[in-house]
């Protein structure tokens, strides 16, 4: 059965959303960088059907041939989430130019890997959903190379759209305008259900950019 594969699977919204998914019935393929958080997210599952898989987002081999396994045992799935990203306090002038690209290696180009690993598929198909998760609404100096990458991220969602919305997937972000913590405004499980609302949402409603 097809079902989700949650990219950046760590606490927080990752786990929050492949729980969302998996709530309804779906598969899920769990990728995060560290063992030990993969296997931590899908022992949560309990008897669901979830593949852990390890895979560093800017190892491009390494993260095409994670997504691999998962749809040999899944298909290919309905939903892609997109949730890795490297989140710190920098600005202007703080990193090095080999930082700034290492910063944007996992907040947009491992999105861009995994899309183009997986949405042609899904456009065969004439059905799915890209989702990822976005931030930073209006820019912050003390969060320059985040900024920049979630403004990458809106390029990457209007340019698959441009590609592959004709074809019936769904491109989308869920830009979080605040800190993610249980019980706060930007609660993971009510962020969550974001994600599954997009992923409804039939091709006349669709949204490509939903601010939380």
């Amino acid at each position: 059965m097809s079902g989700v594969v949650v990219v950046g699977v760590g606490p927080g919204i990752g786990l929050a959303v492949a729980r969302r998914f998996v709530r309804e019935g779906m598969s899920a393929g769990l990728i995060a960088r560290s063992d030990a958080t993969v296997k931590s997210a899908a022992e949560e599952f309990g008897s669901a059907d979830v593949l852990p898989v390890t895979a560093d987002v800017t190892d491009e081999r390494v993260l095409r041939a994670a997504l691999d396994r998962i749809v040999d045992a899944y298909g290919v799935p309905d939903v892609v989430v997109y949730n890795a990203a490297m989140i710190r306090s920098d600005r202007i002038g703080d990193l090095t130019a080999q930082q700034h690209l290492d910063a944007f290696a996992v907040n947009v180009v491992g999105a861009i890997t995994t899309a183009a690993h997986l949405a042609p598929a899904m456009a065969e198909r004439g059905s799915g959903s890209f989702l990822i998760t976005g931030g930073m609404p209006v820019p912050k100096p003390d969060y320059a190379s985040l900024s920049l990458g979630k403004a990458g991220v809106r390029a990457v969602v209007t340019l698959l759209h441009q590609q592959y919305g004709a074809a019936g997937v769904h491109a989308a972000s869920v830009t979080i305008s605040g800190g993610v913590s249980p019980g706060s405004l930007w609660d993971p499980d009510d962020i969550a259900n974001h994600y599954w609302r997009l992923h409804q949402q039939a091709p006349a409603e669709w949204i490509h950019e939903l601010v939380v």
